[in-house]
């Protein structure tokens, strides 16, 4: 058994080596996800920018997740509604609706679209389901209610609601492509290469900080706005039986679930059962949430199965589960795009083109949802 992410342990193709491209206009930290959308949409508009990465791209929770690729936000759609309003919470559904679409053009055989199951462990959630149900029926976004899921899920929970155009992804696979189409457009990436802030600033005339659960160590103002949470996940044996094509999550998220086509079950979750331990930035299984998600796998499986892989990955969790998108208060030049609350395979896709085109002075109206002064 491996501690690697079993995402990661695929072959990354070569990136091209950038010659003479002269000093960057724009600098962006962080080769997950969001760095490399806004690296592409920032070279497309013909930007000199640098992207450097500590690891490798897709090294951090860009490859080391789940790999669901969900719409809308952590907050659920009911709830969102309330929190910043129906108009608002429907443009960011919508934005991430788009967002799906982008990344089935970009991402080949990374990607498959088999729609997502999002399921109810007792009867309040149960209830909670029905008015997300509810909720996204009556602004028009397709949804579907499901009465009794199919065996064995039925023994094991109350209802389900069905996001028929979610998906998954290979995520390292996935972010590894997304690098490849950036630097065909002329980005620069820069593997193994630390920099700090300060000197990312006096480099450039912008920079982007794209470091998700790593943004506190990059930017110390927003650590309290920005918290690193780990998520631990495990990957089995194939299963005989293709039972859990779908994305799946129950108890609110905090177990969630599928099989690969090769019929190999990948989970991971049980972060409730130890919060404290679970907030910080450290890399590392831990065997009480371990063992959670072995029994989860056997209880999914119908009985014990041989666990191939064990890893964990950090993203950065917000006071109100919405990014931190835009610029930096106090700081002119920086600009961040973090804080996704464990969703950010489609929103950190958004979010870093988003982030660009407010840099070339072209700012989305749905920049304004994220905006990083909400919490002055």
């Amino acid at each position: 058994m491996t501690t690697t992410s079993y995402w990661l342990e695929e072959a990354a193709p070569r990136l091209p080596r950038a010659e003479g491209r002269g000093r960057p206009e724009v600098l962006v930290v962080g080769g997950g996800v969001t760095g490399c959308s806004c690296a592409l949409r920032l070279a497309e508009e013909g930007v000199r920018v640098r992207l450097h990465e500590a690891r490798t791209v897709a090294g951090g929770a860009s490859g080391r997740n789940g790999g669901f690729a969900l719409r809308g936000a952590s907050v659920p759609y009911d709830l969102l509604c309330r929190q910043i309003g129906r108009e608002r919470a429907g443009r960011l559904m919508t934005l991430t609706e788009r967002g799906l679409d982008r990344l089935e053009e970009l991402a080949g055989d990374a990607f498959r679209r088999p729609g997502g199951l999002r399921l109810a462990h007792d009867e309040a959630e149960r209830d909670e389901l029905r008015a997300e149900h509810d909720a996204l029926l009556r602004d028009g976004f397709d949804v579907e209610w499901i009465e009794q899921p199919a065996p064995p899920l039925d023994r094991l929970y109350r209802g389900a609601i069905l996001h028929p155009r979610d998906g998954a992804i290979q995520p390292a696979r996935w972010v590894r492509r997304l690098a490849a189409h950036a630097t065909a457009a002329g980005a620069e990436v820069v593997e193994g290469s630390r920099i700090d802030l300060e000197a990312a600033e006096r480099e450039a005339d912008a920079v982007v900080v794209a470091t998700d659960g790593f943004t506190a160590r990059a930017v110390s103002e927003l650590a309290g706005l920005v918290v690193p949470t780990r998520g631990q996940v495990l990957a089995t044996e194939p299963l005989a039986e293709l039972r859990y094509e779908r994305p799946h999550y129950a108890r609110r998220g905090y177990d969630y679930w599928h099989q690969l086509p090769d019929g190999r079950l990948v989970l991971g979750g049980q972060r409730d059962a130890s919060f404290e331990t679970e907030t910080t930035d450290v890399e590392q299984t831990t065997p009480a949430i371990q063992r959670r998600l072995d029994a989860l796998a056997a209880e999914l499986a119908g009985a014990p199965v041989a666990v191939t892989h064990r890893w964990s990955g950090i993203w950065g969790t917000t006071p109100d589960g919405l990014p931190l998108v835009g610029r930096v208060p106090g700081r002119e030049r920086t600009w961040i795009a973090a804080g996704y609350s464990g969703h950010g395979n489609v929103l950190g896709l958004v979010c870093g083109a988003l982030v660009a085109d407010a840099i070339r002075g072209r700012p989305a109206d749905e920049l304004a949802l994220f905006d990083p002064a909400r919490f002055d």
